[in-house]
């Protein structure tokens, strides 16, 4: 195991107890995610506890946790040789105890792996579970005396609407205080939306321009091609606005309309969010297109007469200073025609224009700042420019940067593994407040009290044409008329 990096990490070893252990995430992104903090050195030392359903002995987890890596373990960009030092090492750090076995046996079983490492150590519980499941499992930690010295990461959603979301943190708190639980969203935890945040406070030449003098309207976008065979009963309860919106579109909304924090610390940057948050107007349903896909229905755990939706596109307010009349554009959903994830800025057209009618001014729409939230991490600023030759004919035109452009790509953990590495510290800075949970559901209750109704959509199509009409007159940014340019390492 490397020890390089082992400043960057925890200041204490940690003893893992992974709540799920044998599900999907656990097994593609948890596992992976823990062995490449281990192996290149962010945690001192660590054991793992696996508590899941089934009923498996020690071999048998280890050998699923080898299997997890063999599938979903990735550096640079494809499938990578496991190392063997690595993996000998972290092998012999894994335990698990089946959810039969009860709260005694999971507390012998820390215990145990607290001895092994020796000296003082801090315990990350990670419950990547159902959300009907948390509420036990949290009782369970409790009857097992592994609340004192402990930080928990919970999973979305964290309710369905304020009273719930409420009655959750409350319950939650009865166990742990907030200072020990995070909530997690994956989104926050990529580089390029935590580059935002760079963007925006680290450049005096954007950030004069950021507000509604400059700015006209701003786009989030993040429609995916993936379906629902696997989890649609799961879904039929949630839906788009539940699953996406709340816990992940406005978080990134957040950071792109938060005022400058006073420093970087989790303080800081979460009181600024939750500032947005109460500024934000209520949701309106007539500033919402809900849609369902074709064929949704036919899924099984849904009924044929659903009216769930797996697509949603709305138009929200930040009724302060900084964004008065600026309407920010919300889209997601499931089965579209490409996967996305965008943040377009568009800023506001020259008053006047002295070109001829000809030149192509304005026929490409206005200039926008487009951040790509994939992992890629590109951004983008076009603008007009003058077309070589005679005339004054104008066309539009782009600079970009990559982030694999850098000498730094190797570096960038990947989403759970960066918020893992977080929790393991006690930085709240990426993850979800109860406050600010519980004020987003609050001005989401008008659209869940009185949701329009679903309009079907193609597989492979952009939603319902409804979204035309929400944006008028502006257009939606994707699809892109322009490409991506391939980044040149040379």
């Amino acid at each position: 195991m490397s020890t390089v990096n082992a400043s960057v990490g925890p200041a204490h070893p940690q003893v893992v107890v992974l709540v799920g252990a044998t599900g999907d995430l656990a097994r593609r992104k948890l596992i992976p995610g823990l062995f490449h903090l281990f192996h290149i050195g962010f945690i001192p030392d660590c054991r793992i506890v696996g508590l899941s359903l089934e009923d498996l002995s020690v071999d048998e987890f280890v050998k699923h946790c080898r299997s997890s890596l063999e599938d979903f373990y990735r550096r640079g960009g494809s499938h990578s040789n496991i190392p063997e030092d690595g993996w000998k090492a972290f092998a012999e750090r894994l335990d698990y105890v089946a959810l039969s076995q009860g709260a005694a046996t999971l507390e012998q079983s820390v215990a145990r792996a607290e001895r092994d490492i020796g000296g003082e150590t801090r315990r990350l519980h990670y419950l990547s579970v159902p959300p009907s499941a948390a509420l036990s499992t949290v009782q369970m930690l409790a009857e097992a005396k592994l609340v004192e010295g402990s930080r928990v990461i919970m999973e979305k959603p964290f309710g369905i609407d304020h009273a719930s979301a409420v009655a959750l943190n409350k319950a939650v708190h009865e166990v742990f205080s907030e200072e020990q639980v995070f909530r997690i969203d994956h989104f926050l935890g990529k580089e390029p939306a935590q580059n935002i945040l760079a963007f925006r406070f680290a450049n005096g030449l954007f950030e004069p321009l950021w507000n509604r003098n400059f700015i006209d309207h701003i786009q989030i976008d993040v429609p995916e091609t993936l379906g629902l065979e696997t989890r649609a009963s799961f879904y039929e309860g949630t839906g788009a606005f539940r699953d996406m919106v709340v816990t992940h579109l406005f978080q990134i909304l957040a950071f792109v309309a938060m005022e400058a924090p006073v420093t970087l610390d989790a303080k800081a940057i979460i009181e600024e969010k939750i500032k947005v948050f109460r500024s934000m107007l209520p949701i309106q349903p007539s500033d919402v297109v809900r849609g369902q896909f074709t064929g949704y229905t036919n899924l099984d755990g849904v009924p044929l007469d659903s009216d769930t939706e797996t697509f949603i596109a709305l138009k929200c307010s930040i009724d302060n200073w900084r964004w008065a009349g600026v309407p920010f554009y919300l889209r997601t959903g499931k089965q579209l025609a490409e996967g996305q994830r965008i943040i377009s800025i568009a800023f506001r057209e020259p008053p006047k224009s002295m070109f001829p009618a000809d030149s192509g001014v304005g026929a490409l729409g206005p200039d926008h700042l487009t951040f790509d939230l994939a992992d890629a991490s590109r951004t983008s600023l076009s603008f007009y420019g003058k077309r070589p030759g005679p005339g004054m004919k104008l066309d539009k035109h782009s600079l970009q940067f990559a982030m694999d452009e850098t000498k730094h790509i190797g570096e960038v953990l990947e989403a759970y593994e960066r918020l893992i590495l977080d929790a393991m510290r006690g930085d709240h800075t990426l993850f979800t407040t109860a406050k600010g949970i519980e004020q987003l559901w609050k001005i989401s209750a008008p659209l869940l009290e009185s949701p329009p109704p679903v309009s079907a959509y193609p597989p492979g199509s952009w939603g319902p044409n409804a979204v035309h009409q929400l944006i008028s007159p502006h257009a939606w940014r994707l699809p892109f008329e322009r490409t991506w340019r391939q980044a040149n390492c040379d």
